[in-house]
């Protein structure tokens, strides 16, 4: 016999489904095929041309319901936003002003800003954001802030932040050398990709008047490399906190990976000081860049685990004044890094125990009499965890927008601007502004603007799925 059931999940979608009669009831399987098959010799006409009609309504049903897929309430939202006629202008915006956003992203790059000394890019950025139509202005922290009114509540912010410095120090040289579509400078994808961005989706969003219900605040935020301590983002939290729906951090070129989980991470200096002396006269006395060679040594067959992934790095060593004195100090900057805080801590302590094993070797090794090493410690900034969902809404609307853009991502943990509204609990993600890139933080670092378009319509179509857009 034939009855219908819901295997759709929707309201009023039924589906014929045979039934065959269960062993051990009063009519067995043999006098089923026997007298009541349809298709048996005794079956009439008339039975098999109902059975007929009926299987070629469930077939009916079955295509219909090929053809017509249920769709996510997201996918449905995405394709309203994406086809409303302001967004179509602002995604053209953002394809007829590809050489100028390529123009800005060199402009800005050739402008020094050292983690602690962006204030001339700084200036630049807002003069770019002004002249696009934004109201900016430069806070204490040395951030630029943009911001347009949404025309909700004033209380209701989304963020977009792209940090303006570079881990390279004061007097590097930056001149962006152009080989085609490829750019190779010193910062030219990290971060000159990510503001590049900020630029190309502030004048897309002004060019075609959109409206959106939550206001946008473009940012251009210092401290975000080495040892800034992510001040920049710390102070935009302080100033947004509680009006904060979502922050999007667009950090370098990838668009292959959303950044939904923050590493937490620790950097150090460690400093070693002694007595010093003469290399001739006063050989034997104890050597403190010796001592702490020792100790990294000794640090760097420390047991790290391949989960949670966890990384430690000697950044910077220092020491010495001239090739024929024993030092009198040396020290090295080291960077710990986890997905879990957990990690951080036992790194730190076995840090401090490798160090102190390094500076007793050394002392061992010395002349009796000679001097005595002491060793201290100096934090140059913490990074708290923090992770988003996969569930969070934020995390569904920009999977949202890549399915609908034919673009394949993952999700990742780095250690970003994003980490510091993920620790406070507010959604944040971090993502690359398209292209293709690499060399980041050394000086052949490159940039390559092919595949640009992909990105700025990615991050231009997350941003308004999580502001909402005026009809």
């Amino acid at each position: 016999m034939i009855t219908a059931v819901d295997v759709s999940g929707t309201p009023g979608m039924m589906v014929p489904v045979f039934h065959q009669p269960k062993v051990g009831t009063t009519q067995s399987a043999e006098d089923y095929r026997r007298k009541d098959a349809p298709w048996s010799r005794r079956a009439t006409l008339g039975t098999r041309a109902r059975i007929s009609l009926q299987l070629l309504g469930v077939s009916c049903i079955l295509i219909g319901m090929a053809a017509k897929p249920v769709r996510s309430k997201d996918a449905v939202t995405i394709e309203r936003i994406a086809h409303d006629a302001r967004v179509q202008a602002a995604l053209a915006s953002l394809e007829k002003n590809a050489d100028w956003i390529t123009d800005e992203q060199v402009r800005l790059t050739e402008i020094p800003a050292p983690s602690f000394a962006e204030g001339h890019r700084a200036e630049a950025l807002r003069h770019m954001l002004t002249s696009v139509g934004w109201k900016t202005e430069i806070d204490s922290a040395g951030n630029v802030v943009g911001e347009r009114a949404g025309s909700g509540s004033a209380k209701d912010v989304v963020l977009v932040a792209a940090h303006i410095d570079t881990v390279f120090p004061q007097g590097t040289r930056v001149r962006v050398k152009r080989r085609g579509t490829r750019l190779e400078a010193p910062g030219i994808a990290d971060n000159g990709a990510g503001i590049a961005a900020l630029v190309g989706l502030a004048r897309a969003v002004s060019d075609a008047n959109v409206q959106t219900e939550a206001t946008l605040v473009f940012a251009g935020d210092t401290g975000e490399e080495g040892e800034g301590n992510l001040r920049g983002i710390r102070q935009l939290m302080t100033t947004y906190k509680d009006r904060l729906r979502a922050v999007i951090a667009i950090d370098g070129a990838s668009t292959d990976h959303i950044v939904t989980q923050g590493l937490a991470s620790r950097r150090i200096e460690a400093t070693v000081r002694g007595p010093g002396g003469h290399s001739w006269s006063d050989f034997g006395a104890p050597n403190a860049i010796t001592a702490l060679a020792r100790g990294m040594v000794t640090f760097s067959s420390v047991s790290i685990p391949d989960l949670p992934r966890t990384t430690f790095n000697f950044g910077v060593v220092e020491g010495g004044t001239s090739v024929n004195a024993i030092p009198d100090r040396a020290s090295v900057k080291i960077d710990l890094r986890s997905e879990e805080e957990g990690q951080l801590d036992r790194l730190e302590k076995e840090l401090r125990t490798a160090m102190q094993a390094g500076m007793r070797e050394e002392m061992s090794a010395a002349v009796p009499g000679s001097g005595l090493l002491e060793i201290s410690y100096r934090s140059l900034g913490v990074r708290p965890a923090g992770k988003l969902t996969n569930d969070a809404p934020l995390a569904v609307a920009i999977g949202a927008v890549d399915k609908y853009l034919g673009n394949r991502s993952r999700f990742e943990s780095s250690s970003t601007d994003a980490n510091i509204p993920l620790s406070l609990g507010i959604p944040a993600i971090g993502i690359g502004g398209g292209g293709r890139a690499g060399g980041s933080h050394t000086m052949d670092e490159w940039y390559d603007t092919t595949g640009r378009e992909l990105g700025l319509k990615r991050a231009l179509l997350t941003v308004l799925t999580v502001a909402g857009v005026q009809f």
